[in-house]
């Protein structure tokens, strides 16, 4: 086979067993994954979609893949991915991610989870799967997934997503859900800092942590050893302010009482958030701990940089992929699919040769092959 632009992705996902046996092999599992990508970068969103671009396209495609009984069916496709073992592709993924981008030192990790509501399937009683993925914020790369098990929930994926990534010098995010002792250790141990929201459900800490940050504002933080960061934005006739405090003060720190529980706590924070809409006013506070010794300008930007994964991964999926809308739903297809995704999204955010949103990318890519190639490239 000569060299070609998919010579990379091929040199990753060429290592991943084929599940099939038997008499099942008529089409090579390399052809069903290139194919399967490049009709997702594309804008194919189900297995009939992926057959059709695939057909469309046969003559290109042989320019550089076997294809020795043409191109397979959406059957076909669907029953591969099916079978296909997600921790597998998930794993080849990672090292292509690596192969392809080097993570910025100082880098924010979001860590946040997302269900795919168009997998469940009622008439067999199958719940819709939850992934927890790991966004590079800077980077705009998606570095790997994990799907919460059946009757778990995200405590337990993360732990396994986290094991997966290389946290040295980076600052990994995490919603409340992910304020544990034993995450906030593994981050340390894998030479990463943390930083994670507090709530209620944290208990004592919470309860000193606001108390803390109480008397402060009742002192109007006169004499306080915090540092303090603010921003506004202003948009569409709503008014954000965002401010907040931080200190990493030893008496502040002892007074949580649980300091030592917590591993390398360095600094604790608070935000205040208002957003005025006409005559609406909404104000929230928030509290953090953090294992990185930062000012309130950088934990204020770190937190606000978490919420990218909102709507520069999680919004986009639906929007731009219809991920939500996808009833690809049998056994390991789901999860396969939004690797699938996941894979056209980095790929697409890395190309910048042209402008405009992913959807428009993927309409071009489509109309295009030599910015289909481009965007292969990586």
């Amino acid at each position: 086979m000569e060299k070609h632009p998919t010579a990379q992705f091929e040199a990753h996902f060429g290592k991943i067993q084929d599940p099939r046996v038997g008499n099942a092999k008529r089409h090579k599992l390399l052809d069903i994954l290139v194919i399967a990508i490049c009709a997702v970068i594309c804008g194919a969103d189900s297995w009939t979609e992926v057959e059709l671009f695939g057909k469309n396209k046969q003559a290109w495609f042989q320019q550089f893949l076997e294809l020795p009984n043409g191109i397979p069916s959406h059957d076909t496709f669907g029953r591969v991915f099916a079978m296909l073992d997600p921790q597998a592709l998930g794993k080849q993924f990672l090292e292509w991610v690596r192969a392809i981008q080097e993570l910025t030192q100082g880098q924010v990790i979001a860590i946040d989870g997302k269900q795919v509501r168009g997998s469940a399937d009622r008439a067999n009683g199958k719940a819709a799967i939850n992934l927890v993925s790991a966004w590079a914020t800077a980077n705009q790369l998606v570095l790997g997934q994990v799907k919460v098990q059946d009757g778990s929930n995200e405590i337990t994926a993360i732990p396994q997503l986290l094991k997966m990534l290389d946290l040295s010098g980076c600052l990994v995010t995490i919603d409340a859900i992910g304020t544990q002792r034993e995450i906030a250790q593994q981050i340390v141990d894998q030479s990463g800092d943390y930083l994670l929201a507090v709530k209620e459900n944290q208990g004592r800490l919470y309860e000193n942590l606001e108390y803390l940050f109480q008397l402060e504002r009742e002192a109007d933080f006169r004499h306080s050893p915090c540092s303090y960061a603010k921003q506004v934005n202003k948009k569409h006739g709503r008014l954000e302010i965002r401010e907040c405090w931080a200190t990493s003060d030893e008496d502040y720190l002892n007074y949580l009482g649980e300091r030592d529980k917590w591993p390398q706590v360095q600094t604790v924070a608070m935000t205040r958030s208002e957003r005025r809409i006409g005559e609406q006013v909404e104000v929230k506070f928030r509290y953090f701990i953090s294992s990185l010794a930062a000012p309130a300008k950088q934990i204020l930007k770190s937190k606000r940089t978490h919420w990218t994964i909102e709507n520069q991964l999680h919004w986009v999926l639906d929007i731009a992929f219809r991920e939500d809308a996808s009833r690809v739903r049998k056994d390991h297809a789901p999860e396969n699919f939004a690797i699938l995704r996941h894979m056209a999204l980095n790929l697409l955010k890395q190309e910048k040769s042209v402008s405009g949103g992913v959807k428009a990318k993927r309409l071009l890519a489509g109309w295009d092959q030599v910015y289909l190639l481009k965007v292969l490239a990586g």
